[in-house]
């Protein structure tokens, strides 16, 4: 009996010892099960649950796992099983084919459907990019992306999607993001006439950020200018999308249209993607610097973005006080971080607005003052600082800039006292743009509303109803801690 005792009690912690390590392999083959029933149901939300399902366990993907659950997916011995295998490292081999072994076991061999192999190239490919190994990224990439262009089933999209990206990730890791770009274009006409349309959002945000990698702005708007109108099916791709149009309108001197879709972008992206929310935020006060506006103190006071824009605050202090000297100062403190945000040359453009600035508030407290004192209070070092504080003078008073004259016989600014501000349409103008800003939020919110299909139509069962609850309760639970990868 004792010996029986012992012999029961054995098993038992190589029992837990063998279920802990798979774990992640588990909750693989639950997705590769949500996949198979997805694709034969032509349910897409299944494979948008998939996707989320893994960016949570992305940080538990090593070889082991991927080698024990690409025997568990495909033939072994097929291409494509040869071809993934062949990018993991050969470690822990032992291990490894225990795993497939019990794999093997577990499920027969059989036909795998078009969407796990799509799955099993993003796996890999995921893993390939987290290990820094690039060029074998590189290669995987081009071979998902060979075996996409065979394939045309609207629940591959969504992988399809998340394919696109780390596909153009992985070339602009390595520099060579230029030579993906007639492909990036292929793609995308693929995805027109398929009629893929997150497909089409995806990689024309990819073809976006490809041309402004290289300061191809002309090129950028005339794509996005044709390319089939923006649907805005993912949030994600959306604010990707308005901060590339930002950037656009900035550099065609569109500053209006610039600020209102540098603000959307950093208001409609999630609280977790800080990178892309200080990028936007940064640009965001570049142009209301242009417009002649001064962004508030809490703008740069953001939860996690203070340092990230210390050196705009600084250069935003410099703007509203009109110091000139002080903004020189600043450009060539944090040089280095505006060539690296590349907004220096927006950065050169300000130099007006300081002068204007201090030129506002000369007007303001003098209501006669030489041209002479202008030039020395505006510290402009130029051979003859006399006639360019006229000339500044001048087109400040032609823009509306300043209300005053010049008496150029004793060279003097005179300023005309200044009016009441509600007796003009300012304040009607303020109102108004306050009115449309809400009632476009109110219109995008309504345009945002989602409905399950036939929901007029049909009376589900207490076991749908159930699910259905289920997957509406996963779906807030990982809807507001979006990826950061996703930025």
């Amino acid at each position: 009996m004792t010996q029986d005792v012992e012999m029961k009690e054995l098993p038992a912690p190589s029992n837990s010892a063998s279920s802990s390590p798979p774990s992640t392999l588990h909750h693989l083959k639950e997705i590769a099960s949500l996949i198979e029933t997805g694709a034969y149901a032509r349910e897409v939300r299944r494979i948008v649950r998939v996707v989320r399902l893994t960016l949570a366990l992305r940080q538990k993907l090593n070889a082991q796992v991927l080698s024990a659950f690409l025997n568990f997916t495909l033939t072994p011995g097929s291409e494509l099983h040869s071809r993934l295998s062949s990018y993991l490292p050969k470690e822990d081999e032992h291990d490894m084919d225990v795993d497939t072994a019990t794999s093997a076991i577990q499920t027969p061999a059989k036909h795998s459907l078009p969407e796990l192999e799509v799955y099993c190239y993003l796996l890999v490919l995921i893993f390939l990019i987290d290990q820094k190994r690039y060029n074998e990224a590189k290669a995987c990439a081009s071979a998902s992306i060979a075996r996409l262009k065979n394939v045309n089933r609207r629940t591959v999209d969504v992988l399809a999607s998340r394919l696109y990206f780390y596909y153009s990730l992985s070339y602009e890791l390595t520099g060579d993001l230029a030579e993906i770009r007639g492909n990036l274009l292929a793609l995308h006409r693929i995805a027109t006439l398929r009629h893929d349309e997150l497909g089409q959002e995806t990689l024309l945000n990819l073809l976006l950020r490809n041309y402004l990698h290289y300061n191809l702005y002309d090129q950028a708007e005339k794509l996005r200018s044709k390319a089939p109108r923006f649907e805005a099916h993912s949030n994600q791709q959306f604010c990707r999308y308005l901060f590339y149009l930002g950037k656009i309108r900035t550099i065609q001197l569109e500053y209006t249209d610039a600020k209102e879709s540098l603000l959307q972008a950093a208001r409609k992206a999630p609280v977790s993607a800080l990178g892309f929310r200080v990028q936007c935020n940064k640009w965001a006060v570049i142009v209301r610097l242009l417009l002649g506006e001064i962004p508030e103190r809490t703008v740069f006071m953001q939860k996690g973005m203070e340092k990230a824009l210390r050196p705009y605050f600084e250069l935003t202090n410099a703007v509203r006080i009109g110091d000139l000297e002080l903004f020189r100062n600043v450009a060539d403190k944090f040089s280095s971080t505006f060539n690296s945000d590349r907004t220096h040359n927006l950065i050169v453009r300000l130099r007006h607005n300081v002068i204007r600035t201090g030129l506002r508030n000369i007007s303001i407290s003098y209501s006669r003052i030489s041209l002479a004192d202008v030039a020395k209070k505006l510290r402009l070092d130029s051979a003859n600082p006399v006639a360019d504080a006229e000339s500044i003078v001048s087109k400040a008073i032609r823009d509306g800039a300043i209300d005053a004259t010049i008496d150029h016989e004793n060279g003097w600014m005179v300023s005309k006292e200044t009016g009441d501000i509600y007796s003009t349409n300012e304040p009607q103008f303020a109102f108004n743009s306050r009115i449309a800003f809400c009632l476009n939020m109110h219109n995008e919110a309504v345009r945002a509303l989602r409905f399950p299909p036939n929901s007029h139509k049909e009376k589900e069962s207490a076991e749908k109803r159930r699910e259905r609850q289920q997957q509406e309760q996963e779906l807030a639970k990982h809807i507001a801690e979006e990826d950061d990868d996703e930025f």
